[in-house]
């Protein structure tokens, strides 16, 4: 344990592939997200569409995990999950959430922080229509954040929805769907040598973006 906690004090790496400059970035940061998400995709980074997701408590104590980007346009972006979960009923208390996407390989980080709401139901059933069958028992097993006795608990639980829908199409449940997150803030972040990273951010004020670069 000594040995662990020393290498972590003396672990270094200077990020050295790439720069981030106000004056190269797009004026539309949904854009600029795009293109970069566009490079991990090419990168073939691992699980490049996986985001924490940081809310609140109703105490504002902050909550973290990640989830999976779905679908995102005009500054807008879809996830999905069980809306009685640990983040739905604190989103539903408090909508403000950020998201933070971190991809190692092409020293970047993008943060997005702004104001969630449930989508349409629409939105909702064509995603889950769209699920693994599987997947689609066990958001109906699953009374997710709720504590279990053992792990068989949960699979008894599934193989009873299994029996419930056996034959029949399974729909989405009422209390799974997607929530949108409206960005009003992002920062595209640029590892550089020596900690002098580049940090660019766009915030939206009276409808605008602006764009700016801050400190390191």
């Amino acid at each position: 344990m000594d040995e662990l906690r020393k290498k972590i004090t003396q672990l270094r790496e200077d990020f050295m592939m790439m720069t981030l400059d106000e004056r190269d970035v797009d004026k539309r940061p949904s854009i600029q997200f795009e293109n970069w998400l566009n490079d991990t995709m090419n990168a073939q980074v691992p699980e490049w569409q996986a985001v924490t997701l940081s809310t609140l408590s109703e105490n504002n104590r902050p909550s973290s995990r990640i989830v999976y980007l779905r679908e995102f346009r005009e500054d807008q972006f879809w996830f999905y999950g069980n809306y009685e979960s640990r983040k739905g009923k604190q989103l539903k208390q408090n909508p403000a959430a950020c998201f933070n996407f971190f991809w190692p390989q092409l020293e970047r980080q993008v943060r997005i922080e702004g104001s969630v709401e449930v989508c349409h139901d629409a939105s909702s059933d064509a995603y889950f229509n769209n699920r693994p069958y599987e997947s689609k028992l066990g958001a109906w097993a699953s009374q997710q954040s709720g504590q279990l006795n053992s792990r068989e608990e949960l699979e008894a639980q599934v193989e009873q929805v299994r029996k419930q829908f056996e034959g029949k199409e399974i729909s989405r449940p009422s209390f799974w769907g997607g929530w949108i997150l409206k960005a009003n803030y992002y920062e595209f972040w640029q590892g550089r040598k020596s900690r002098l990273h580049d940090r660019i951010c766009y915030e939206l004020i009276n409808n605008e973006w602006q764009i700016k670069r801050i400190a390191p």
